[in-house]
């Protein structure tokens, strides 16, 4: 249609399912958890966004995958190197988003990313494919390169390793900890339910959000 615009008039009804308060957990770790078996059987589930902010203020956002998730936080791996290594240092303040789109749900977490200690670092890098572990090495994360350069240094990483392979120099993970939970229900009408876990006292408050 001559005119029309695709963003504007695309549009879904939400409509799976409400979120009240009686169906929060206790705090928001067990929370996550639950809808994360839900949302198990999607594509990649831990797939997630992850916000950072340079040291002169620009945004930037890249999906990762989350790795680990307790009380102390959520744990993801990537080359400290990279943008968002280089936005971590300078300033560890940072958002994450889990959109599970099918489920009409979403999580959202802010709070401050530490960097996690060698022993972990080299724990999970140990846990990796051989080639994923081949191509850190290969890999200056971030930084221009061309495919004949990238292939030239995963075959050079080949050919220097055996089955064991050194956790890179510029390369280890993160472990958010959450200052802030979002659980967001998709509702009718856009009234969707949004519920908050906020620091308290002891532990955490819930709080709703308007939509």
């Amino acid at each position: 249609m001559s005119g029309a615009n695709p963003w504007a008039e695309r549009r879904r009804e939400y409509s799976e399912a409400g979120l009240g308060e009686a169906e929060m957990a206790a705090d928001p770790v067990a929370m996550f958890r639950r809808w994360y078996d839900d949302a198990a059987d999607l594509p990649e589930p831990n797939a997630m966004v992850v916000a950072t902010v340079s040291a002169d203020g620009h945004p930037s956002v890249r999906t990762v995958l989350l790795k680990g998730l307790d009380d102390r936080g959520a744990v993801f791996f990537t080359n400290v190197a990279s943008r968002k290594g280089t936005d971590l240092a300078a300033n560890p303040h940072c958002a994450l988003l889990f959109p599970w789109h099918p489920l009409e749900r979403q999580v959202r977490i802010e709070g401050v990313a530490e960097r996690l200690d060698e022993g972990e670092v080299a724990a999970y890098f140990a846990s990796r494919p051989r080639g994923a572990r081949l191509g850190a090495h290969a890999s200056a994360q971030s930084r221009p390169t061309t495919p004949e350069a990238l292939a030239a240094a995963f075959a050079d990483a080949e050919q220097r390793f055996g089955d064991e392979i050194p956790v890179p120099g510029e390369w280890g993970g993160y472990r958010v900890h959450p200052q802030r939970w979002e659980f967001w229900q998709g509702r009718s009408n856009r009234m969707h339910d949004r519920l908050c876990y906020l620091p308290a006292a002891a532990g955490w408050r819930i709080e709703r959000l308007a939509p």
